[in-house]
Formats: C-alpha cells, sequence, structure tokens
C-alpha cells in the first residue's frame, strides 16, 4: 500500500507565476490538500478561546507540511 501513496511521481503542478506549488495533479495530493486544511481548522476550534496560541499553532500548522509540498512539486519550486 505504501508504494501506491510514495511512488516518486509527482502529486503536484507548480505554479504558473510566482513561486511554490500549484494545484493537486493526483489523489495523493487531494488527499494531502484536504488533510492540510483540516488540520488548520481543527486547530483553529480546539483553540478558539485562546486567541495567542490559536495564531502560533495555526501559523505552524500551515508551514509544518511545507517540505513535503516541495518535494512532491513537479519540477521542485522556483520563480517562475
Amino acid at each position: 500500500m505504501l508504494h501506491l501513496v510514495f511512488d516518486g511521481r509527482p502529486w503536484f503542478r507548480p505554479k504558473n507565476r510566482g513561486y511554490g506549488t500549484g494545484r493537486p495533479i493526483t489523489w495523493q495530493g487531494w488527499v494531502m490538500l484536504a488533510a492540510h486544511i483540516a488540520l488548520i481548522a481543527g486547530v483553529s476550534v480546539l483553540l478558539r478561546g485562546k486567541p495567542a496560541m490559536m495564531t502560533i499553532f495555526v501559523i505552524l500548522a500551515g508551514l509544518a507540511p511545507m517540505p513535503l509540498y516541495r518535494s512532491k512539486t513537479e519540477g521542485g519550486w522556483r520563480w517562475r
């Protein structure tokens, strides 16, 4: 099963303009994007009564998967 997830193919297209990851092109990319959104939403709901902690943890949750996004983007990240 793991060979289906980590088969070496890119999960995302690069952005047409700018720097970073574009749209998902495989089911793994869509699952990762959905999980990332769910993680940020879950953190914000769990910490809604503590705005300072929520801000810190939402930023951390937003940045944590960036190395995986970068490694799974077709052609890598560069300015376009």
